[in-house]
């Protein structure tokens, strides 16, 4: 029993048996003198419901885990680098507006050189404005010109924050037709991309980039190469 619960009741049976029927008004009135006189059980009370909210969402991944997990790991509208018959498939949610998805795409690069048998499958999710989004597109058009690897590394190496002219620019830079490139932006297939990977990140309770599903593992934030690591050896054992 909970400290809440268990002084609820020791107010309750403190009274006479005569006087244990109340009102709905003097409930509340108890309810408000047991929290005055023990303000901490508010805390409780807040903590309580989290914990509770955590496990909720928690629950709602694994389902989405269990349910989604051929979408999330062999998507064919979602480009693959690394090795793509690895072992181990590492799935990330990214932004190229995002400081700490241009770090974590560093220690992602780290992890495949240290390990050869892991398929990165990258879903982009562009939450930071109109320049994410049209980067986002861009990146996924490139693939009808077989770029995508090195337009995706070139545009999370650019400095400052990306907008459609330095997109264009970019891949002006790596020669790519650009008026192809614009067309093929708006496909269905770039659409469908984008709208999948909103709903996969909402089931899975991702709130911000990057996010990180390794194996069994979600991993919303920035992860060093090590952790990395660790996590697809934990993903591989479980296989």
């Amino acid at each position: 029993m909970s400290r809440l619960a268990a002084l609820a009741l020791s107010t309750l049976l403190a009274l006479p048996a005569s006087a244990q029927s109340f009102t709905e008004e003097e409930i509340k009135q108890l309810a408000l003198q047991a929290i005055l006189e023990n303000p901490e059980i508010v805390m409780e009370a807040v903590s309580i419901l989290q914990q509770r909210e955590e496990e909720a969402a928690a629950a709602a991944a694994r389902t989405t885990l269990d349910a989604e997990r051929d979408l999330l790991e062999r998507d064919a509208n979602a480009p693959v680098l690394g090795n793509p018959d690895g072992d181990v498939t590492v799935v990330e949610f990214f932004d190229y507006n995002c400081p700490y998805c241009r770090r974590a795409g560093e220690q992602v690069d780290a992890l495949l050189e240290r390990d050869g048998g892991v398929r990165i499958v990258y879903r982009e999710w562009p939450i930071l404005g109109e320049g994410s989004d049209f980067a986002a597109r861009a990146a996924l058009a490139s693939r009808e010109q077989g770029r995508y690897g090195e337009f995706h590394k070139a545009l999370m190496g650019a400095q400052g924050r990306i907008d459609e002219r330095i997109v264009m620019q970019i891949a002006g830079d790596l020669g790519l037709d650009l008026d192809k490139l614009r067309a093929d932006m708006q496909s269905p297939e770039v659409q469908a991309h984008i709208d999948t990977t909103f709903e996969l990140a909402r089931s899975l309770g991702f709130s911000g980039t990057p996010s990180f599903v390794i194996g069994e593992a979600l991993a919303p934030g920035l992860i060093d190469a090590d952790t990395l690591v660790e996590m697809v050896e934990a993903a591989r054992e479980q296989e």
